[in-house]
């Protein structure tokens, strides 16, 4: 993985790093990268509260907080920015308002890679909203001092319409802190856990593959059609 000045993270609930991004960014950390994680809500309106459940309504803010809290410890994060915005409000906020939050992220820190999500191919609105903002923010700078931006796509179609992975990492060195980031979100991710612990004990190839290997892809500016 290629040595950056530093590194900045935007997404915008807690968890949203731990699944595809957290042994990048603890790979980045290892290689004594700052890193910056901007996360932009709580996470609050999360539809999972523990399995069996352990959260409520009220309490479930505090409880993703610290889950947040923990997973940036894991991953060795010294710099956790919590952003203030509401769960499943970030498609209402006005576009130009976020991509100015990034701008200010970005004049601040002068990241060498963004991490972030890919407008279209993202799913939640919430996802769609901040991958918007951060290529908003990133297009406003002159080409030659654009930060990369390494941007996770899940959607179905996500391969046929922007094709194979540009940077695929493995991530072996730093399994363990990905899994133990992924535990740190137990209100969330409680579901899916026994059943990854079990098929890695098994050696499954189709889990550790899932587990080490974290892919992104670089925006394509030729393409662009972010409003």
């Amino acid at each position: 993985m290629e040595k950056e000045k530093s590194v900045l993270v935007i997404f915008p609930h807690p968890d949203d790093e731990a699944f595809g991004v957290s042994g990048t960014i603890s790979t980045h950390v290892k290689n004594d990268t700052p890193v910056t994680y901007a996360c932009l809500t709580l996470g609050e309106m999360g539809r999972n509260l523990g399995n069996p459940p352990f959260a409520t309504r009220e309490s479930l803010p505090l409880i993703r907080k610290k889950e947040l809290e923990k997973a940036a410890q894991v991953m060795g994060i010294q710099d956790l920015r919590m952003m203030g915005y509401r769960d499943k409000t970030l498609e209402f906020e006005n576009n130009e308002a976020l991509a100015n939050m990034v701008t200010e992220l970005i004049e601040e820190l002068d990241p060498s890679l963004i991490i972030s999500f890919y407008p279209g191919y993202s799913v939640h609105p919430d996802h769609e909203a901040t991958a918007s903002a951060v290529v908003r923010a990133v297009r406003r700078l002159p080409k030659a001092s654009r930060p990369k931006l390494h941007l996770v796509a899940f959607s179905k179609d996500c391969e046929k319409d922007l094709g194979a992975p540009d940077i695929i990492n493995n991530i072996q060195a730093v399994k363990d802190q990905k899994i133990e980031t992924m535990k740190a979100h137990i209100s969330q991710t409680a579901w899916m856990l026994k059943d990854m612990d079990e098929k890695l004990k098994q050696n499954d190839p189709d889990a550790l593959k899932w587990v080490t290997n974290e892919r992104f892809w670089s925006y394509q500016w030729e393409n662009d059609q972010v409003e």
